[in-house]
């Protein structure tokens, strides 16, 4: 069984577009994806969520789901405690990506916040449903100042709960990072105990879904699917990653 977890430091880090760059990669390869998004917030009944955006920038032959969905942008249990709707635990999250992996080669699941966000008033979390699998941990980390406290600390939080971190990604990587960027880039492989496994440039999510597609494995270190070198990368011989097509 092949599920893994995505989860940020914090909110608007860059979960979904990373979500959707290893969708990318990973079909590029032939593989069957799915992605699971256990609690959407702050999105009426009728608008796109998290997954949506992940199908429309991977493309096709991308399986989704979406355990339950909560209208106000809050924490999931709050926000399901305040809709008057169940919360999600996670053994539901557990089965149902269980049962997605039955029939891919690769399930990803993405949380909402940080790791440690509630998703029921008993206080269960993201970490919670990845111990019932056993399934390993992707953080997306900033790239600016406060990033390798937020990255050690959840690091730290999955490994108390024996949880394996394959790596970090930088979630959001801009076109001229400043002097703390750039020296984070070296120091969050340390800060996390874990190595750096790329970064997905700023504003990647407003690429045409035909050049996401194209430049998504640039982003990425092999074991996420793709050809990212954090060597090359941080030397600036990557290759910049600019819509083709501007749209």
């Amino acid at each position: 069984m092949s599920v893994l977890f995505i989860t940020g430091t914090g909110t608007e880090i860059g979960k979904t577009v990373t979500t959707a760059a290893i969708a990318a990669a990973e079909l590029a390869r032939g593989r069957t994806v799915a992605v699971l998004k256990p609690a959407q917030t702050g999105v009426a009944a009728d608008e796109p969520g998290d997954v949506a955006e992940v199908a429309r920038l991977a493309g096709p032959g991308i399986t989704t789901a979406e355990l339950a969905r909560y209208p106000e942008p809050l924490a999931p249990a709050t926000a399901a405690r305040r809709a008057g709707l169940p919360p999600v635990h996670p053994h539901e999250i557990a089965e149902a990506a269980a049962k997605l992996a039955t029939e891919h080669d690769l399930v990803l699941v993405e949380g909402a916040g940080g790791l440690l966000v509630r998703f029921d008033n008993a206080g269960a979390t993201l970490a919670g449903a990845a111990q019932l699998l056993g399934a390993p941990v992707l953080v997306v980390a900033a790239a600016g100042l406060g990033t390798l406290n937020a990255t050690a600390l959840t690091v730290e939080a999955l490994r108390a709960r024996d949880l394996d971190c394959p790596g970090v990604l930088v979630g959001s990587w801009p076109a001229e990072p400043n002097l703390a960027m750039r020296c984070n880039l070296a120091d969050l492989p340390g800060a996390a105990g874990a190595p750096l496994l790329g970064a997905i440039p700023y504003g990647a999510g407003e690429l045409t879904p035909a050049d996401f597609r194209v430049q998504a494995s640039r982003w990425l270190a092999p074991s996420l699917g793709g050809v990212w070198d954090p060597l090359a990368f941080a030397l600036g011989f990557a290759p910049p990653a600019v819509p083709v097509h501007p749209g």
